[in-house]
């Protein structure tokens, strides 16, 4: 069906744009995961381009979503109503929610290059201000980008930018992207993210004669990625980022014309060989050099298996400009792939080292890293030709949980479980979910959504997973606790079915609670809640409001106890009081004769306390 074209480029055109981006990465995902070779042919490229807009995606629809609760609040109307033209958000707040969204769910060197590219083109389209044409000549010339005024066709404000303006933002998140690589190469999504601004440079138009000329320059230098590359031309592919790009382009076309470009044949343009002859051997760069030297040099020959770095660092980082230039320089000393992308005091860096922990440490010396990710290419990895690897062989069944901290991730994972860090405020999306179950390599696997609003992202992704041959079995976890009962009773030995009825049974015994911090003024099933007070839920629902997080976490406790019950969880997070575990041991063994307690540290999870009773 032909997509109904946007005229200009306003927020309406940004969340079309990224809508069709998502699909089409999704439709071209397995094609440029299998043409992912090099430095580290990891076969992932399209997966975390996927992820990574999928992050944009949610970031602006939460955007739109609230403006739609604001506008309705403010006038009354009823929830659900449409929001209507000029009540929506304005093209910065949604372009700036767009590159957000992608520097903190950024995924890979490609995804990180990616939400740079983005960043760089809403850091022009959110320049505008207020005035017609704003740019570096001045109100009216001829390289504004922001447009603002009544067209006088309808009476309505305006809130877009037209072709000139496009043009403008797509040079500017070349440039920027490029800024961001350590050491930059050609042949990689850097050169055809420049071959697409060259191309819309050269045009005069509109946004979809821009947008067009931007996909075919764009189309024709990964074309040329082979020559630029000696890994390309050996595998017989085009890079894996760039065909990444491409697709996105191509959904810009798509946004601005009401229908998708027509494929280059594959013969004629390279867009991917036959799997059979993709030599993993070697693999795309997306930018970054392995070494610091030009031309033909700066690419080293990793066929015998013995190059490379054994780990991926990758985390966001708070820090000033100057420390993340110290930053740089020091992760540049330690190892490769060395892209660091972002800006305003948040960061998101992504380095190929030896030592993991340096990486760590040197993001802490700039200021505060979180969302860590290090992964280890191990045996059979990356870094080994295609005919040393072994074929990894599918195990029979696994577990994959949604877990609230680093603390209860570890745990997870000493229980065997695949695990999906959810930080305070930024649930997983299903994409990363059914990431996790890839990851898991299982022909059977068991889901652990461990909170009650993923059940609908959770269960998507079990559908996804099905379609590509894993039996998923979902068991609606509303809790970690839950999940941890369920996982206590998990036994890879027997039957599917009888464990999954055992683990079910399991949480659904578990009763779950938790004490958090009110971060406004709320009406709550309890009463009238203030921004600070100590809130204590159980089952989901506000039970107890008070001031001090131990008393509320007692009378929690006691509430829950009161039905009964033979063992008691507690999950105590960074900033819960430490002495509130210990307290609450000593009240069960006075007051609950036969219950047990375990006590577990889960690390930055949001809330102060979790606690079940099973």
């Amino acid at each position: 069906m032909a997509q109904v074209p946007q005229r200009f480029f306003d927020a309406a055109a940004v969340r079309t744009w990224c809508g069709l981006s998502l699909r089409a990465l999704g439709r071209a995902r397995e094609e440029i995961d299998a043409i992912n070779v090099y430095p580290v042919a990891d076969g992932d490229t399209g997966t975390n381009l996927y992820l990574t807009v999928e992050s944009a995606v949610a970031a602006v629809e939460a955007v739109f979503a609230a403006h739609a609760v604001r506008t309705g609040e403010s006038s009354g109307a009823e929830p659900g109503r449409v929001v209507g033209r000029g009540e929506g958000p304005s093209l910065a707040e949604a372009v700036g929610a767009m590159a957000h969204g992608a520097l903190i769910g950024a995924r890979g060197n490609s995804g990180t290059i990616l939400a740079q590219l983005l960043r760089g083109l809403a850091q022009v389209l959110a320049a505008g201000g207020e005035t017609a044409h704003t740019g570096p000549t001045g109100p009216t010339g001829p390289t504004g980008y922001t447009d603002r005024r009544d067209d006088g066709d309808d009476g309505d404000h305006r809130d877009h930018t037209d072709g000139p303006g496009l043009r403008l933002a797509l040079r500017h998140a070349a440039e920027s992207a490029r800024q961001a690589v350590a050491h930059p190469v050609e042949g990689t999504v850097l050169t055809v993210a420049a071959a697409a601004a060259d191309a819309a440079d050269a045009v005069e138009g509109d946004c979809a004669e821009v947008a067009r000329a931007a996909h075919e320059g764009a189309r024709a230098a990964l074309a040329t990625t082979p020559e630029q590359l000696p890994a390309l031309e050996r595998a017989g592919v085009v890079d894996a980022g760039g065909h990444g790009l491409v697709t996105v382009l191509a959904a810009l076309v798509e946004t601005f014309t009401g229908r998708a470009p027509e494929p280059p044949a594959r013969a004629a343009h390279g867009l991917a060989a036959p799997v059979a002859e993709c030599s993993p051997a070697h693999g795309h760069v997306d930018g970054v050099s392995r070494d610091r030297v030009h031309g033909d040099d700066a690419y080293r020959d990793d066929a015998d298996g013995l190059g490379g770095p054994a780990f991926e660092v990758i985390y966001l980082l708070e820090a000033a400009d100057t420390a993340v230039a110290r930053l740089r320089e020091r992760l540049d000393a330690l190892g490769d792939s060395l892209v660091v992308v972002g800006g305003d005091g948040l960061w998101h860096v992504h380095v190929h080292v030896d030592d993991a922990g340096a990486a760590v440490e040197a993001g802490v010396e700039a200021g505060r890293p979180y969302r860590i990710r290090i992964t280890h290419f191990g045996h059979g990895d990356a870094h080994t030709t295609h005919a040393e690897r072994p074929p990894r062989e599918r195990a029979q069944r696994a577990v994959v949980a949604v877990v609230p901290g680093e603390g209860l991730a570890g745990l997870y994972a000493e229980a065997g479980a695949t695990t999906v860090l959810a930080r305070p405020g930024e649930p997983p999306a299903s994409g990363e979910l059914v990431h996790a179950v890839r990851r898991a390599h299982a022909r059977e696997v068991v889901l652990l959504p461990n909170d009650a609003e993923l059940r609908h992202t959770a269960a998507a992704a079990a559908e996804q997973a099905r379609t590509e041959g894993v039996r998923v079995a979902l068991i609606p976890t509303r809790s970690a606790v839950q999940g941890i009962a369920a996982l206590a009773v998990h036994e890879p030995g027997r039957r599917f079915d009888e464990d999954v009825v055992a683990m079910t049974s399991a949480a659904g015994a578990t009763r779950y609670a938790e004490v958090t911090v009110a971060e406004h003024r709320s009406w709550t099933t309890a009463g009238i809640c203030q921004a600070g007070d100590v809130l204590g839920l159980v089952d989901g629902d506000v039970a107890v409001i008070g001031t001090d997080v131990t008393d509320v976490a007692a009378t929690v406790l006691d509430r829950m106890l009161a039905a009964g019950g033979e063992l008691v969880t507690l999950v105590l997070g960074d900033e819960a009081p430490e002495s509130v575990a210990a307290h609450l041991e000593a009240r069960v063994r006075e007051a609950y004769l036969a219950v047990d307690t375990v006590v577990y540290r889960g690390g930055r999870q949001g809330a102060l306390l979790l606690v079940g009773v099973e």
